[in-house]
């Protein structure tokens, strides 16, 4: 095989040793970009301006990474508190609640195509997440570890999921557009992206169904998790105290 026409593959090594030796993401990837600029023959300068030319054509990519340090900023000045502080001033909210109300919107709006209206990093870590705790902290007290680390996770795989089959409803969603496009490829015509849209209504009710009912338990799992962390406590007091009691006899 001729060498030329595998130099400019020369990239794809790079990048993989450069993440198997967890270099800097962004420093890989410029180094592969350089690397296979360089072995087809473009100079410093035209690799430069291609550079820009990417950045500039695909900057709303990166639009989306402004969002972070903003998330930082705001929890940094107390935006998990404030929400914990607003559920428990909400008698009658609860873990389970929350999180139901959240799901029903979240894929309600995922079908619409406000896949960004939600989200991990700029609503369930600053907003949903405590918010869930708070309503449990507000019932039950104080919590064990366990059942935080399980509300976080709860809040998580609502947005997951509500997403996951929210969005295949919306008609100009990536997937149902390459689906369409596949099936015409290969010769399966009549199929339309609405077709498909309505087709996903069924199963994204049953996801509704099913996680709903999940969420309808988890308050009191949560109560009957933390009455068996309290009692353990007690034990544990009352062993140690008896404990103390013997040591001060002797």
């Amino acid at each position: 095989m001729n060498a030329e026409l595998l130099l400019p593959l020369i990239g794809i090594p790079l990048v993989v040793i450069g993440f198997a030796l967890r270099f800097n993401p962004l420093l890989v990837v410029i180094v592969a970009g350089l690397g296979t600029g360089f072995a087809v023959g473009m100079d410093f300068m035209s690799l430069l301006e291609t550079f820009g030319e990417k950045f500039l054509n695909s900057r709303q990519l990166t639009s989306s990474l402004l969002i972070l340090p903003i998330i930082g900023l705001l929890e940094h000045y107390g935006l998990r508190e404030r929400a914990q502080q607003w559920v428990a001033s909400i008698r009658s909210a609860t873990t389970g609640r929350i999180l139901m109300l959240y799901f029903v919107v979240r894929e309600a709006s995922a079908a619409m195509g406000l896949l960004s209206l939600g989200g991990q990093a700029q609503t369930v870590r600053p907003l949903l997440s405590p918010m869930a705790e708070g309503a449990a902290s507000n019932l039950h007290g104080d919590l064990p570890p366990a059942i935080r680390d399980r509300i976080a996770a709860h809040a998580a795989a609502c947005d997951n999921v509500a997403l996951f089959f929210g969005e295949d409803i919306f008609i100009a969603f990536g997937a149902v557009l390459l689906m369409t496009a596949f099936l015409k490829e290969n010769g399966i015509a009549g199929v339309e992206p609405l077709a498909i849209g309505i087709w996903g209504i069924p199963t994204a009710l049953c996801a509704l169904l099913i996680h709903l009912f999940r969420l309808s338990r988890l308050d009191a799992s949560i109560a009957k998790e933390i009455a068996a962390w309290q009692r353990s406590n007690q034990a544990n007091q009352s062993s140690q105290a008896k404990q103390s009691d013997m040591v001060v006899g002797a």
